[in-house]
């Protein structure tokens, strides 16, 4: 189960319940989310006085039309909580807790091939380093660093420790630790070092990013920063998240003529359409055919 995850223990769930719910989460690559997504689940039963175990297929149906229409998550929200949704029954069968799962016909909502993300381009990506390496607070650089020149996931970035900077055959590295716990060791390029440094400052073990309560950073904290940088550096994006910098990784890579392989790589993506998924949306607006209508038509214009 990945750090920081804390147990399903204090929701009140029956044992049965709660068992299962952890054999999941230990099976799962991303154990917070995960955790999250069955928290909602079983709160939303537990609202509606409906035991998660006596669920049947209408009752998630009513689920999946309560997250659409009342919280309106986006179908890939949807469809991943329905996913993890799914596991849970999955496991119970599995393990005799009940005969058939009731997620087993539930249509899920179809997810666009395109990433709804879009990364910063190239100049915005230099006026955001810009910003963050010019900002007082010293942590800011490491943020943008971390996410946007090493690609790393938000949940990888907060949760990096000063003791994960060691060295591995004559290359700076950081230990981070990924999707299910899998540890790799990251290279740090030299803008990259001196921006980590900066953020260690002189102390030697803890949280490499702090918060202003000097406490380690939450991905809510880092989104804020991170709103902050974008407007000093004249970055108007309707909503900055930190996603759109290891979406700015991957799309930079591509642009810098890196190996679609390599870069996959790079982002640690077990599929390289996931890859292809990132920079498919951008590639469609910078081929839009109105573009082409427009110079077309630009003696009149």
């Amino acid at each position: 189960m990945a750090r920081g995850v804390t147990p399903l223990a204090d929701g009140g769930w029956s044992p049965t319940v709660h068992r299962v719910g952890m054999a999941v989460l230990d099976a799962s690559l991303t154990g917070s989310r995960t955790e999250s997504d069955l928290r909602i689940f079983f709160t939303w039963c537990r609202d509606r006085q409906l035991a998660p175990l006596d669920a049947q297929r209408n009752d998630l149906e009513l689920y999946l039309r309560w997250m659409q229409d009342v919280r309106r998550f986006k179908p890939s929200t949807v469809s991943r909580r329905l996913s993890v949704v799914a596991g849970f029954y999955r496991t119970c069968v599995i393990d005799g807790v009940v005969e058939h799962s009731p997620a087993d016909y539930v249509r899920r909502p179809t997810v666009p091939p395109e990433s709804p993300t879009l990364g910063l381009t190239h100049l915005q990506f230099e006026a955001l380093l810009t910003a963050a390496r010019q900002s007082s607070n010293s942590f800011d650089f490491a943020l943008v660093c971390l996410l946007g020149l090493l690609g790393l996931r938000i949940f990888e970035t907060v949760g990096a420790d000063i003791d994960d900077l060691c060295e591995e055959h004559g290359h700076r590295v950081l230990r981070v630790r990924g999707k299910g716990g899998k540890v790799v060791l990251v290279p740090l390029p030299p803008a990259v070092s001196r921006a980590v440094d900066r953020a260690a400052s002189e102390r030697l073990v803890g949280p490499l990013l702090l918060n202003r309560r000097g406490v380690r950073m939450d991905r809510h904290a880092a989104t804020r920063r991170l709103r902050h940088l974008a407007v000093d550096a004249g970055v108007r994006l309707p909503r900055m998240h930190p996603h759109m910098l290891r979406h700015t990784f991957v799309t930079t890579m591509l642009d810098a003529g890196v190996d679609l392989r390599d870069v996959q790589i790079a982002a640690r993506q077990a599929d390289p359409r996931t890859t292809m998924r990132y920079d498919r949306a951008r590639k469609n607006l910078d081929r839009h055919p109105n573009y082409i209508l427009a110079s077309y038509m630009a003696s009149g214009t």
